[in-house]
């Protein structure tokens, strides 16, 4: 029997899903799925929660929460939407799961080990106030683009515009 893996994209667990996350990834990786399965194929289709990044972070300052507390809100939130609307996941999981961090461990040592990753030195922000280094979305200002005065140094939520930190004004 032919095996087909679909891994469909992981949200961060830093807000509710919306219907752009239906209708962008979690719906036709479901009919692509369903149509597998009824075709005889061993289907293996999965996702779950990113719950490493900076928007959770954000999310938790905003909030007065814990980047914990936050996750697990969402996690429940997002795994109990999917089983409402009947998508056929096989498993919905979250990426702090021993099983996941092995997976992703032996991937990174596998390109480690082949020469793909490698140390470089990159320049960071950092907020003397805070006493930290600052991620790019943590980097607020205007976007070179569009203008728009709420644009962070990794993108541009009004244009779409991928940017870099030391672009915006």
């Amino acid at each position: 029997m032919e095996k087909i893996f679909i891994g469909v994209a992981w949200p961060y667990a830093n807000g509710s899903l919306h219907l752009g996350h239906l209708a962008g990834c979690y719906l036709p990786a479901d009919i692509f799925a369903r149509f597998c399965r009824m075709n005889g194929k061993d289907v293996l289709m999965v996702s779950g929660s990113d719950e490493h990044g900076t928007p959770i972070t954000i999310t938790a300052n905003n909030e007065g929460a814990t980047p914990q507390q936050i996750v697990d809100r969402y996690h429940k939130e997002h795994k109990e939407n999917m089983e409402t609307l009947g998508i056929s996941f096989d498993l919905f999981t979250r990426t702090t799961t021993e099983n996941h961090t092995r997976v992703v461990h032996d991937i990174f040592m596998t390109l480690y080990n082949k020469g793909y990753v490698y140390a470089k030195e990159s320049e960071a922000f950092y907020c003397e106030h805070c006493k930290r280094f600052l991620p790019d979305r943590y980097i607020e200002g205007v976007c070179p683009f569009c203008g728009s005065k709420n644009a962070r140094g990794d993108q541009c939520d009004e244009c779409g515009k991928l940017l870099d930190p030391k672009d915006l004004k």
